[in-house]
């Protein structure tokens, strides 16, 4: 065994020792919190339905139900360890439970002729899966918490060429929720570097299946690589199966989300077929009209608030309340975008003498403790309160509530060819850039972002990044 190989394994034993073991405990947790929360639902269904005057029958069905419960969520996957801490696609497994094992109570009672109270079945259904979508919530906040802490880590060989590595490793640190810690690398081609951002390199391609057994990895990620054919590919997962370790292969496709592909057999290959982004049709225009009703009605509930931001802008210096300028939107096509002023009145002016200090890497302008920002500037920014006017450019159709961010003609002006596919929607208040980083991330990674949500636009992306932009505006992080 190579030096580097030993190394490696000494690093992650202890966390490849117990990642069956935390698995398994978080699974028993699950287990714990379905079984509870169908015992609520149970009584809860009980008592408004029957009171205290509940027959035999009921009875032991409500004592049932727990049991049938965990018997539901487990045919449905819910407790597949790919799935653990996922978030969307763990709830929906909980969701299909729920459809599943109501169908097949209403189907058994009329199958057997029992009456089965409709009012139960109504009540019981809706808040075991209620509930235990709050359970399953608040189980992976916590494990979220533990990974941040580099606990519940799954430990992954990456195998590829030295730049497709760097960038799996650099993704992962900064998303610990995924659960997948790099540990070692098995690169192609003819370089040959003692390690890729701070892992190990512990081989080629050819030393990949040995260097799992030694390591004792949980994944292997196959990188887009042509150096691995499909009898290579083959051979890898055969070897991979002796350990039980799982092997995620990434293709070529940058950035395309699952719901676009799908796999099409064809003449003894296995084709992925890849659907167009959905650009335009009904989609995009629920999406419009979601946009501008629900910007409407935030301005009414909050127009108290934007006032009192309006009063103590105005205070502060007696300078303007808003800040306009010119942004690029959807082809290209430039608007006014409004703000709440955080900046002193000639902080245009002043901008070329801070050139020289820009902390971004792209066309980007960004500086920390940037001197042009007032006091109520900075508490502003730091909640990005000082956005809200945005809300105005959304009603005007010129914005939409999530999307790419709003870039000046300056900025736009720059960018390469593949950047300006970022044009093709509207900017957006907040997206994947806002809930990934927001000012922290590198403009390369800004740009992956907006281009990933372009390419995989739905509605219900839309609404998961504003339900992740709440939690990242009330921790306040990555702003200034």
């Amino acid at each position: 065994m190579s030096d580097s190989v030993v190394a490696a394994n000494d690093r992650t034993s202890w966390l490849a020792g117990r990642s069956g073991a935390w698995t398994r405990i978080y699974v028993r947790q699950i287990a714990i919190a379905d079984f509870a929360v169908a015992v609520v639902a149970a009584t809860v269904a009980v008592g408004l339905r029957f009171g205290g005057n509940v027959s035999r029958e009921y009875l032991a069905f409500s004592l049932a139900l727990p049991l049938l419960w965990l018997i539901a969520v487990r045919i449905t996957g819910g407790y597949e360890r790919k799935f653990l801490g996922t978030g969307s696609d763990e709830f929906r497994k909980v969701i299909n439970a729920g459809v599943s094992l109501t169908a097949a109570l209403a189907l058994s009672s009329y199958a057997v002729n029992s009456e089965l109270s409709r009012l139960y079945l109504v009540i019981s259904m809706p808040v075991v899966v209620g509930l235990d979508l709050i359970a399953r919530f608040a189980l992976r906040k916590n494990l979220h918490h533990h990974r941040r802490l580099g606990q519940c880590m799954s430990t992954v060989v990456a195998v590829g060429h030295e730049a497709a590595v760097a960038q799996l490793i650099n993704e992962l640190r900064r998303e610990t929720h995924h659960g997948m810690q790099v540990v070692a690398a098995c690169l192609a081609g003819d370089s040959s570097p003692t390690e890729v951002a701070g892992v190990p390199v512990v081989g080629d391609l050819d030393a990949t299946a040995s260097v799992v057994r030694n390591i004792g990895a949980g994944t292997v990620a196959v990188l887009s690589c042509p150096e691995i054919d499909g009898i290579k590919l083959r051979a890898l997962a055969w070897e991979l199966e002796k350990t039980g370790t799982d092997l995620c292969v990434a293709p070529a496709l940058i950035d395309v989300a699952g719901p676009r592909t799908t796999i099409r057999p064809t003449a003894g290959l296995t084709l992925l077929h890849v659907d167009h982004p959905q650009l335009s049709g009904p989609g995009q225009a629920v999406k419009d009209l979601f946009d501008r009703s629900v910007a409407a009605l935030s301005l009414l509930a909050i127009s108290p608030l934007l006032l009192a931001i309006a009063v103590a802008i105005r205070l502060s210096d007696n300078g303007p309340m808003l800040f306009t300028q010119t942004r690029v939107g959807k082809g290209g096509e430039t608007f006014k975008i409004y703000k709440f002023r955080t900046m002193v009145v000639d902080a245009e002016a002043r901008l070329a003498e801070l050139r020289a200090k820009n902390e971004s890497d792209g066309v980007l302008f960004k500086i920390r403790n940037d001197p042009r920002i007032t006091g109520v500037g900075v508490w502003l920014r730091r909640w990005s309160l000082d956005e809200l006017p945005q809300l105005f450019n959304v009603i005007l159709g010129e914005m939409s509530l999530v999307g790419p961010r709003p870039a000046l003609p300056s900025e736009a002006e720059q960018y390469a060819d593949h950047v300006r596919r970022r044009l093709v929607v509207k900017p957006g208040l907040t997206g994947l850039w806002q809930v990934s980083g927001r000012s922290n991330l590198t403009w390369e990674e800004s740009v992956r972002l907006d281009i990933r949500y372009v390419e995989n636009w739905s509605f219900a992306l839309d609404l998961q990044i504003m339900w992740k932009t709440l939690t990242v505006l009330i921790k306040g992080s990555g702003a200034y």
